[in-house]
Parts: C-alpha cells; structure tokens; sequence
C-alpha cells in the first residue's frame, strides 16, 4: 500500500508506471493465436499481513508474473508452471491462521482483448488490435 504522499513502503515490492503495465498487457494480447502450450491467467489476492503480502508479492514477480495493480498480476507460463504457482500459494496460505484470499482465473487472448481500462483515458480496443496500415 503506498503512503499518503505517493511513496512506497520501503520493503513493497515495485509497481511500474501503468503506461508500462500496459504495455506489457497489450504485449501478450497482441500475440497471434497458437496451439496454447501456455496458460494466461490473473492472479488476485487479498492479504492483510504486510510481511506475507510482501512476500508473495516478491515470489509472483521471481516467477515471471507481472504486476498491473498492487495486488492484482497478469502470466503466462506452461500449465505446470500454472500449477505449481497455484501450489505454493495455497501452501503459504495454510502456513497461518488468516481471512486472506488468493484467486488464480485462466484467460482466453480473447478475453483478454476485450478488457476494458477505467479511469484513465485509454482506448484498449485501439491498442490490442491496431489498424492495418497500407503505404503506397
């Protein structure tokens, strides 16, 4: 959670600007479809311990995720990678007595492509699928 006057707690772990978060979104939903060998999917979590947010927070980062709101995260890895995320965060969860929750959703491309940003003045569908151009 960020101060009041817009720094970091000094150990949370970096959250790029959202011109960078986006940009990292729009990389992975400009893709051209494949036979998916990987899974794309949203990790979400409600943690009120700052230690234990923290560390999960750090171990997501290490393992490729990437952060697009403080507790919200986007990957894409194999499904065994998927799996073993999925494991480890139960397994931390189950390490204390706690109301937290963790919530792990697989995405479509697709769905993906029809997300929608709030608040800021950006046009997704713009992005994900730019125009064809052609120069004569």
């Amino acid at each position: 959670m960020s101060e009041p006057n817009g720094e970091h707690q000094m150990n949370e772990p970096f959250l790029p600007d959202l011109a960078t978060r986006i940009q990292q979104i729009l990389k992975i939903a400009q893709k051209k479809p494949i036979k998916r060998k990987t899974m794309l999917y949203l990790i979400m979590y409600d943690i009120e311990d700052d230690k234990v947010r923290n560390l999960i927070a750090r171990y997501l980062i290490k393992e490729g995720c990437i952060r697009i709101q403080k507790s919200v995260y986007i990957a894409e890895t194999p499904r065994k990678k998927y799996e073993e995320i999925a494991q480890r965060l139960k397994q931390v969860n189950e390490l204390y007595d706690n109301n937290d929750s963790i919530i792990l959703i697989p995405l479509s491309i697709d769905e993906l492509r029809n997300a929608r940003i709030i608040g800021k003045d950006v046009d997704m569908s713009f992005l994900i699928d730019p125009p064809n151009l052609l120069f004569f």
